[in-house]
């Protein structure tokens, strides 16, 4: 049996404790020569780190060092440091030494500078600006951190080895490319001549734990009746649309309300880069690929999602909407994979719905507008709009109802708005849901799954 292919960006723990092949230094010659005391350098000087850094790599055996665990490696790397630096005469106590030693392993087996902050989980995106400038996303504020590369070489060689860990290649003919880490978060690299200031990297961290809708009441980014509608709505096999803008949360609160699919059914996934969570045990998972060097091979999203319906799915969930696909998705949803979802880019559900509207005539010119208005009105049932706010924080800010067609209009209702009143002493905002009572036009749907009763339930708990 093939052993499995080693991912890069995270490293994993139970790879075999060998230790890394140490090449001795070369022997010098004899001579008769005086020997001349150097006094020890200073660790501060840059020029004595870069002379441990390049001697400790030549030292190495790079094929062994990928091998060896990252606890054992440190050891080795420490150990080889303190050797170098009693032999060049360099000053190096044991802090200098640990500090020197980890830069090496993560530049060996991680992501470089790059690897304290994949590390903190309060950081939810990095943003790598050239070698100089790296900003990172905490706790829903973009601040500028102190990680810096060595140099623009560096920066450039640690997007090279991530776009190359997923089998693309990012360089000056080809200086855009979408890429993953192993553990799932999305990164996406533009290459000088484009990015003028050097490579420009861009990691959407993949959460570690697993996402319910209990931890977004938690967090602000909903109520408890609001939660209950949505949970609602997954479990009575509602089409959902989630819209919003770049960082908003959107694939957050899919992985949330796809916590409620029964584990029976069949779940077919449609991503251009890999981000879901299902934990069900009958999932499928599809990611599109980009054309090869002679241009061949490409897989696009309504290739995959023309295919997933092929797969006998009984919900079919794309991960995001930007095309042509949106007419498949459109046909899916009325066509028996009742339960779909999918997420969108915009600002209100009244603009996704002309966004729908815009991406189905890029897939098929020349439909009548009223018979693509019909399509949408039949297969989404409900639109949820969420926002990041100036505060930080992601809310669910707009649950909207798909209702129909009066003439060429499509007439929308909102389940639930959430409404500003003012902001905390912590300048956290401050508001609530305010939900609607009138009877959803898919009450009999909720009644088919015995899930009315429940409905009405969380929209009288909301009004009291």
């Amino acid at each position: 049996m093939s052993s499995p292919v080693r991912g890069f960006g995270r490293r994993p723990s139970d790879a075999p404790p060998t230790a890394p092949v140490v090449q001795p230094p070369p022997t010098p010659a004899p001579t008769s020569e005086p020997v001349m005391m150097i006094p020890r350098t200073e660790m501060s000087q840059p020029n004595a780190l870069e002379e441990l850094r390049a001697i400790c790599l030549s030292r190495l055996d790079p094929t062994i060092a990928a091998a060896t665990t990252p606890d054992r490696l440190q050891v080795e790397v420490e150990r080889l440091l303190a050797e170098i630096a009693d032999g060049r005469h360099i000053q190096l106590n044991g802090r200098e030494q640990r500090q020197l030693a980890g830069e090496l392993v993560d530049d060996m087996l991680g992501l470089g500078p790059l690897e304290p902050l994949l590390d903190d989980d309060t950081i939810t995106d990095i943003m790598v600006n050239g070698p100089d400038r790296v900003f990172v996303e905490q706790r829903g504020k973009i601040l500028l951190s102190s990680v810096r590369f060595r140099d623009a070489s560096h920066c450039a060689n640690i997007a090279q080895r991530i776009a190359a860990a997923v089998g693309r290649r990012v360089d000056e003919s080809s200086p855009m490319v979408d890429a993953r880490l192993a553990d799932g978060s999305r990164v996406n690299i533009v290459f000088p001549p484009i990015a003028l200031n050097g490579a420009c990297i861009s990691i959407r961290k993949f959460a570690r734990r697993r996402i319910t809708l209990d931890m977004l009441i938690s967090t602000g980014s909903i109520s408890k009746p609001v939660a209950s509608v949505l949970e609602i709505g997954s479990r009575a096999r509602l089409n959902v649309i989630i819209s919003g803008g770049t960082g908003a949360g959107k694939t957050t609160l899919m992985n949330a309300m796809s916590q409620m699919i029964d584990s029976g059914e069949r779940i077919i996934t449609v991503e251009d880069a890999a981000e879901l969570q299902l934990q069900q045990p009958h999932v499928v998972r599809l990611e599109t690929r980009v054309s090869n060097l002679e241009g061949r091979g490409e897989v696009t999203q309504r290739d995959l999602v023309k295919n997933a319906l092929r797969m006998r799915p009984d919900r079919l969930i794309i991960g995001e909407v930007r095309g042509g696909e949106a007419f498949d998705m459109l046909q899916a949803m009325n066509t028996g994979h009742d339960g779909s979802m999918s997420t969108i880019h915009a600002n209100t559900s009244r603009d996704a719905i002309t966004r729908i509207e815009n991406m189905v005539e890029m897939g098929q010119p020349g439909l009548p507008l009223r018979a693509i208005r019909t399509q949408i009105v039949s297969a989404v049932d409900l639109i949820v709009q969420i926002q990041r706010m100036r505060d930080g924080g992601r809310r669910v800010t707009q649950i909207t109802e798909v209702i129909g067609l009066e003439g060429d209009i499509v007439t929308l209702n909102d389940v639930a708005m959430y409404e500003y009143e003012g902001e905390n002493p912590d300048g956290s905002l401050r508001g609530r849901y305010r939900l609607s009572r009138v009877r959803p036009h898919f009450a009999k749907r909720l009644s088919y799954f015995g899930l009315e009763r429940a409905w009405l339930d969380a929209l009288e708990e909301a009004s009291t």
